[in-house]
């Protein structure tokens, strides 16, 4: 069975407060675009039923580390502590850059185990999905129902919104740097923010420039350059809102459904459009 892990872009982010676990409160919207990698599930009769392996492919954009650090890797290992699986081979083809913002890794680790759970009847709840997603990454659990979500604390509690930009194309573009999300919260001074975001985002895109804010933006900007220029090309294209996504790297625009975004990049960043929701 194949199924298409899409990525994510975060529509504000608000780092209020240092947890005393080390984490940070903060808050911001996800929501799902279709720039897709793929993962293809084939039970491996070459092992036993009771053999645990999970024997990873990968292909496309290369992944660095040892693939059982792999999130795929870890959910497979996750689920197996309370389902039976048998060993299988997976098919990892990325196309979501990764240390970008938009949670390919994560979307990865939740479609699988969605995957698993239909291919093998395990007949795992999406509530407890979630909890079991929710131990691999602050974002992974997002992917399970794979809708627009305000979440708040770590990343990890969820509230349905309303919002929509179906009627709108939406322009990512990676410049080919990762980001390290660690690095990029060390660099932030947590602070209360000045307008609700939820209220902001339910206002619509033409109302998002001014008041909807990225806390990561400020030193993201000030060591990459080339990122803050990115978004002001954007900008310069008649965009309607542009942010960095998440810790980026990526950055994203927003423009009328119908407008023609002819952007010359350089050749090594990749770019995404999307018009539909």
């Amino acid at each position: 069975m194949v199924n298409f892990p899409n990525a994510k872009i975060n529509l504000g982010l608000n780092i209020i407060e240092k947890r005393q676990d080390g984490f940070h409160n903060i808050e911001t919207v996800f929501y799902p675009i279709d720039w897709c990698d793929s993962v293809e599930v084939i039970e491996n009769k070459k092992y036993r039923t009771g053999d645990l392996s999970c024997d990873l492919s990968l292909s496309g954009l290369i992944v660095d580390g040892n693939s059982q650090d792999n999130l795929i890797v870890k959910a497979f290992n996750l689920l197996r502590l309370r389902n039976e699986i048998p060993p299988i081979k997976v098919y990892l083809h990325k196309v979501i850059p990764m240390g970008a913002g938009l949670g390919g890794g994560s979307s990865d680790a939740a479609f699988f185990m969605k995957l698993l759970n239909q291919q093998f009847e395990l007949k795992i709840s999406d509530s407890n999905l979630k909890l079991e997603a929710a131990k691999l990454g602050s974002d992974c659990a997002f992917f399970v129902e794979n809708k627009p979500v305000y979440a708040k604390g770590k990343g990890d509690e969820f509230s349905s919104i309303d919002v929509s930009l179906k009627d709108y194309k939406i322009v990512v573009v990676y410049p080919n740097i990762h980001s390290n999300t660690q690095l990029a919260y060390s660099r932030v001074i947590p602070k209360k923010p000045r307008y609700e975001l939820k209220d902001i985002v339910l206002k619509g895109p033409l109302s998002w420039r001014e008041k909807l804010t990225n806390d990561f933006e400020d030193s993201i900007f000030h060591h990459f350059p080339e990122i803050k220029e990115l978004k002001q090309l954007l900008y310069n294209h008649e965009a309607i809102y542009s942010s960095l996504s998440g810790s980026g790297s990526s950055v994203f625009g927003i423009f009328k459904s119908n407008q023609l975004v002819n952007l010359q990049l350089p050749p090594h960043y990749r770019s995404f459009e999307s018009s539909a929701e």
